[in-house]
């Protein structure tokens, strides 16, 4: 017998692939009921929880807590531990990733200065939008009208880029060094 959560995966996964969630028409072949009045009572279900709303004309659109993901225990990366799949929270990655969303950027890694660091070509970085950072933090810096991606650091008194990757020389600029954003945060997506 399917609950709730196995419906809203399914509205999920159509969001996924369609970028809006389906009329009720839709939900109830989705779902797999007969008639309309069952998608009327488990939308309102949705919404009471969260997860879904509706806008001004009536038509659904992901609530807040739409997006949310199990949270799961842990898991070693050591010596293995016992097995059970639990969970005990939820997490939304804008949740957990940022904290102001009107100064937050997505920004794609090139080239491999910061592989020390984790950070490989390819990856996503969460950035912060702000113009002052503290030494030690990973930032989004314009040196020469360009943008790279290093550790700022302080040398005699100025800053400095420091790479992760030892192939790769600190960056003194010449002139004021311009902070673009402070990174907060990365993915990387495996397939």
């Amino acid at each position: 017998m399917e609950n709730d959560a196995d419906y809203l995966a399914r509205l999920r996964d159509y969001y996924a692939d369609h970028g809006v969630l389906p009329p009720y028409s839709t939900i109830m072949s989705l779902v797999g009921f007969k008639s309309k009045s069952p998608v009327a009572a488990l939308v309102a279900r949705l919404k009471l929880q969260g997860f879904l709303e509706s806008t001004p004309d009536k038509r659904l659109k992901p609530g807040r807590r739409f997006f949310e993901r199990p949270l799961c225990d842990s898991v070693r990366a050591g010596f293995p531990s016992p097995a059970a799949d639990t969970h005990h929270d939820t997490l939304t990655i804008d949740e957990y990733l940022v904290s102001h969303p009107s100064r937050t950027v997505l920004v794609t890694v090139k080239g491999d200065s910061m592989n020390g660091a984790g950070i490989l070509p390819g990856d996503t970085v969460v950035v912060e939008k702000r113009a002052t950072a503290n030494a030690g933090d990973m930032v989004i810096a314009i040196v020469d009208n360009e943008f790279t991606l290093k550790t700022l650091g302080r040398e005699k008194g100025k800053f400095v880029l420091i790479p992760s990757n030892p192939a790769y020389p600190v960056i003194r600029p010449s002139s004021d060094l311009e902070i673009f954003g402070v990174v907060v945060g990365q993915f990387r997506k495996y397939k």
